[in-house]
């Protein structure tokens, strides 16, 4: 089905001929009819601090790897190396680089008189004498950049290979094309020429800058019935073309279709243009700088929805077909991490239920809504992207589009990271009350799960043991004001993990800070809070379990956040 839905992505909505492609073509030479040099133009415009060159629909590009990547050239553009056979980074191999693009050009174009364009590329190949190009002042340019290089006619607006005969020739090349092993394609259904090699797909982090493939084989181990290579699963040329180009398109570094959620690199699409493509980035990416999260029209229009009854709320029962694909490196060829497939409607409702179950009180100046690298780095060691465990992006992104059960390798990362931190930040404890409460409704269990801020009437265990380790720290804190290491530091891990070992010396050392206030009434208070939470607690357990681990870091968390909530008001109204 993936491979089905790229063909038709491209057949749907790419304006790409077969056989071409867009490329960034940086530098233009321009010829006369009689093949002469007139001028060499530079398409790049600045934007910031790096140039950007104009996009043409060129002939596709040729793969080549190995050490006869030479013999391999693109046609009718490429490097100087290929076009003049001028390199200052591949001086050795230009001269038969170059052989080899007019090699190719000729045994494409046997008749140059065809096309005037094409005419002209001939005589100026034939001719040789390329001192006038050398000499116009962005040659510099074109050898420091090795950048690309096709041709234009004087007068035309377009390149030659956009010239309409050349399409032409080249269309008729294809048809005519009869050494060629036919059969049925997977794809497609229908009977075509069978792709013994796939072409490069490129723009996956972490791939080789040559791209690669997901559709290859390579050793003969990997032979069946006598078939090599693509011949072992059959994909015509007409859909390898359509899937290969619809990926490179979706993966192209302009492109608004593409985030990266972990080591998987996510593109996504609908059936058709809609409004969702450009929406789903800013579901899970980060704001721009210097905008929150709350002003993101997206989550805005999700939410308002049901009020305003606006395009939202059309969003939410839109049967338009919606597609999600997640790729990762792997050495020369790219894995599919995930993949899913739904309505609009489907994933506009799954991604706000994700967002309800993340909902917990949290400060004033920080975001309502996390991106979905703010709750993976909060999983992370030292917080960092490239700690993320490898497939858990990928999981936990499935998951949500399909509105299951979070991964479970998610709660026990994220309760690992608290343990080893002795801290639980606001994106870690939304996650682990998301799992928590996503599990909770999935397999419908009656008892009463975690919410979004502190609840004094649930009776869970590691619950009410968290909110207990918060109130005794809150206690050392007033007792000893500006200390620099609290019980947490030394007691968070046994306290979530084996309560049994740390509570008992928690609370003889609770009497020792009580009795240090200074303000008699506020130790009253904390011994009634005590009490009050104490009064759901039988024994110490001597362990708990990895959920109830989960409740101790929530109900910590909501204690703590209790707390400041408190101050606040108390600050106001003293104002």
């Amino acid at each position: 089905m993936i491979l089905q839905s790229l063909a038709q992505y491209y057949k749907d909505r790419l304006g790409v001929p077969d056989g071409y492609q867009k490329k960034e073509i940086p530098f233009i030479i321009v010829l006369d009819t009689q093949g002469r040099f007139v001028d060499l133009l530079d398409t790049r415009d600045t934007e910031g601090r790096i140039k950007r060159a104009r996009v043409f629909l060129v002939p596709r590009e040729v793969k080549r790897s190995g050490s006869k990547a030479w013999e391999k050239a693109n046609l009718l553009w490429d490097t100087p190396a290929y076009v003049v056979g001028i390199s200052h980074k591949e001086s050795e191999n230009a001269a038969r680089k170059h052989e080899s693009f007019k090699s190719r050009f000729a045994q494409t174009f046997h008749d140059p008189s065809l096309d005037p364009g094409i005419a002209a590329i001939h005589a100026f190949l034939t001719n040789g004498q390329f001192a006038s190009l050398q000499a116009h002042s962005s040659w510099p340019d074109v050898l420091d950049t090795d950048g690309y290089i096709t041709f234009k006619l004087e007068g035309d607006e377009c390149i030659v290979s956009e010239r309409d005969a050349v399409k032409d020739i080249l269309q008729r090349l294809q048809v005519l094309n009869n050494d060629m092993v036919k059969g049925i394609c997977l794809v497609s259904g229908e009977e075509d020429e069978v792709a013994r090699l796939h072409n490069a797909i490129k723009g996956v982090r972490g791939t080789l800058s040559t791209g690669g493939n997901i559709v290859s084989f390579k050793l003969p181990a990997f032979e069946s019935f006598g078939k090599a290579q693509g011949y072992n699963a059959p994909v015509g040329k007409r859909a390898e073309f359509a899937y290969i180009t619809a990926l490179n398109s979706l993966l192209d570094k302009d492109s608004r279709q593409k985030i990266q959620v972990g080591d998987a690199t996510t593109i996504f699409w609908a059936e058709k243009a809609h409004q969702m493509e450009d929406w789903f980035a800013d579901f899970f990416g980060e704001p721009p700088k210097g905008e929150s999260t709350q002003d993101s029209a997206a989550i805005k229009a999700l939410y308002e929805a049901p009020v305003t009854g606006a395009a939202g709320a059309v969003l939410l029962d839109d049967d338009t077909r919606f597609y999600v694909l997640g790729l990762a490196p792997n050495a020369a060829r790219i894995a599919v991490r995930f993949w899913y497939q739904g309505s609009v409607g489907e994933v506009a409702r799954n991604i706000k239920q994700h967002f309800d179950d993340l909902a917990i009180v949290h400060g004033p100046n920080q975001p309502t809504h996390l991106s979905l690298f703010r709750l993976l780095v909060s999983t992370a060691i030292q917080g960092k992207s490239e700690n993320i465990q490898p497939n858990l992006a990928g999981e936990f992104m499935k998951t949500i589009l399909a509105g299951i059960p979070y991964p479970n390798t998610l709660l026990s990362s994220a309760i690992r990271r608290c343990r080893a931190e002795r801290e639980v930040p606001y994106p870690r404890a939304a996650l682990i009350k998301a799992v928590l409460a996503r599990q909770a409704r999935f397999y419908r269990r009656e008892e009463k799960e975690v919410g979004m801020a502190l609840d004094k009437d649930y009776l869970n265990i590691g619950y009410r043991l968290g909110r207990l380790f918060a109130v005794l720290e809150k206690i050392q804190e007033e007792a000893n004001p500006g200390i620099n290491a609290t019980i947490r530091d030394r007691f968070y891990g046994s306290a979530s993990g084996t309560p049994i070992t740390a509570f008992p010396h928690l609370m003889k050392l609770k009497n020792h800070h009580l009795s240090k206030l200074e303000n008699k009434g506020r130790a009253v208070n904390f011994e009634r809070s005590i009490g009050e939470i104490m009064a759901g607690i039988g024994d110490i357990p001597t362990h708990l379990s990895l959920q109830d681990q989960g409740r101790f870091a929530v109900g910590y968390y909501h204690q703590r956040q209790d707390f400041f909530t408190k101050k606040e008001q108390a600050d106001m109204e003293g104002e």
